[in-house]
């Protein structure tokens, strides 16, 4: 198996994993959407120990995923679920906390939408949504590079940059409690579920 490496998963894995040590103290399963290459996952399920981490993403991305792991020897990290948000159903249950890194600037927005809902949908009463990226705030892109990486990112047909007012509309029964700048203008975003009540997906 060959892995795939990410400079970038190896810049942020730090800063991510000391706020994922607060916020995740008393969790105790994570559904990871967008495993990506399987770096984010083998840093942080060693030393999250009081939690599950359950992997996923594209199957043409299980390999890598699959060779990192087999490097991590982690108990509680368990081998990726095929799950893309709009094409497959939500891959498993009993989950209380979704995180996802560097994959909502990729996704179009009707997916970003769908993927906010079935966050909300799938979550118990308390549960969080850990969203890390770049993000626009107010309408603006937070730096030169984001604007220059929003750009790209549209020429090449992803989605591109998401507003924060705008996933706040998305995300009904989610609520933002925390916005915490990162390294490289990212945010760490941390959603709350609010209570349980009937969701109508995609209205």
């Amino acid at each position: 198996m060959s892995q795939v490496y990410s400079q970038a998963c190896e810049n942020n894995k730090a800063p991510i994993l000391n706020e994922l040590k607060r916020l995740l103290a008393q969790s105790q399963r994570v559904l990871e959407i967008g495993s990506g290459t399987g770096q984010h996952a083998v840093h942080f399920a060693p030393q999250l120990t009081q939690l599950i981490w359950q992997t996923s993403d594209l199957e043409e991305n299980h390999e890598s995923i699959q060779a990192w792991m087999s490097e991590c020897n982690s108990p509680n990290l368990l081998p990726p679920v095929e799950f893309q948000v709009g094409v497959h159903c939500w891959p498993v249950a009993n989950v209380d906390v979704v995180f996802t890194a560097n994959t909502t600037h990729i996704m179009q927005p009707q997916e970003v939408r769908q993927m906010m809902q079935l966050v909300a949908l799938h979550l118990p009463k308390d549960g969080l949504f850990c969203q890390y990226g770049p993000f626009r705030v107010n309408g603006k892109c937070t730096s030169p590079s984001n604007a220059e990486f929003d750009d790209a990112l549209k020429q090449k047909g992803y989605g591109g940059l998401r507003d924060l007012k705008e996933l706040e509309e998305w995300a009904e029964g989610l609520a933002l409690v925390e916005k915490i700048d990162m390294p490289a203008n990212n945010l760490l975003l941390v959603w709350r579920k609010r209570g349980q009540r009937k969701l109508h997906l995609f209205d």
